[in-house]
């Protein structure tokens, strides 16, 4: 008779034993970096995180640094927006801003562009629009643009996060013309349409102005298109695989990670982080506790890195385990 508890006798042996753990060094912290000056927002539907303009980016930045997190994902708010979200690819825009702050101040980090129109555009949606329809391929070379500015600006890693069919051939294309042969590309390859996103909307101010994004991102309710849209993202350059949400999506990553060899990323999004808070906050549940059961069920399904708001929080209980 097995008597597999004999395993789980004392805290020393189940370390011993343990199969996954959550490193500081594998997450990755997102950031909203807006245009303007000494701006600190709270977001009220993500307590704890902010919007910080360039000149105050050292209030998160020293966190980061200080928690021994090594990389962080921007993403951009600017003052004002268009139909062909120039802002974008501005090579003074809010973003490239930043990315030089932080190559000049914090070098060893590694900077993650998430690329995309929908935080710079009026409508809302991340291609161009004509008659209602999102467009494709008119979208594919704006992005590439705002890629080479991202790049330009210093940049480590471009993350197209739009969802247009052919983004990474062309990002990728763009990139080795522009001289940026080792810039890497993460791709958001594996994201769904999901209800998960909309305190990120509240804080990027990129709710679409009308309609949704279901034409683009992917159908909740399918997996093995899911395995299509990587393979294509791989075959056109990608050097990660973002999937996005993430926790009710383990399914994917491991589907990812039984099937593919490139390092997958799971973004514990803005939804997912929220309703932890939430909880917590009313005393439903123990934070911590529950909070690093995610990040390991993460690490379990496949997940190489973590793309999460609880960033600075996880690192700093990591370090009270030691």
């Amino acid at each position: 008779m097995d008597r597999t508890r004999r395993l789980r006798t004392s805290e020393s042996l189940r370390k011993m034993l343990r199969e996954n753990h959550v490193r500081t060094d594998e997450l990755i912290c997102p950031i909203f970096v807006i245009e303007g000056e000494n701006i600190c927002n709270p977001i009220e539907s993500m307590p704890g995180i902010n919007q910080y303009s360039v000149d105050r980016l050292h209030e998160i930045m020293n966190q980061i640094v200080e928690a021994g997190i090594v990389s962080v994902l921007l993403f951009g708010i600017p003052a004002h927006k268009d139909e062909v979200g120039s802002a974008a690819y501005d090579e003074e825009g809010v973003v490239p801003q930043a990315i030089r702050y932080i190559k000049s101040h914090y070098p060893e980090i590694v900077v993650i562009a998430d690329v995309c129109l929908c935080e710079y555009t009026s409508h809302g949606h991340c291609g161009l629009v004509k008659d209602g329809i999102i467009l494709n391929d008119e979208t594919l070379p704006l992005l590439s643009k705002a890629a080479v500015a991202y790049a330009k600006a210093g940049a480590d890693i471009i993350a197209p996060s739009d969802m247009m069919d052919r983004r990474v051939e062309v990002i990728r294309e763009a990139l080795d013309n522009a001289g940026f042969l080792y810039v890497s590309i993460m791709a958001y390859s594996a994201k769904f349409a999901s209800g998960f996103y909309g305190p990120f909307r509240d804080a990027a101010h990129s709710a679409p102005g009308f309609g949704d994004r279901k034409t683009y991102q992917m159908d909740p309710a399918n997996g093995k298109e899911a395995m299509n849209e990587v393979e294509e993202d791989i075959l056109e350059g990608a050097d990660f695989i973002i999937a996005k949400p993430a926790m009710a999506y383990m399914d994917i990553i491991k589907e990812i990670d039984n099937n593919f060899r490139v390092p997958i990323v799971a973004y514990n999004v803005s939804g997912e982080y929220s309703m932890v808070k939430a909880a917590a906050a009313n005393g439903w549940i123990d934070e911590k506790k529950i909070v690093m059961e995610i990040m390991t069920g993460l690490k379990r399904a496949g997940a190489k890195m973590i793309i999460t708001y609880h960033a600075l929080d996880v690192a700093r209980w990591i370090e009270e385990k030691r």
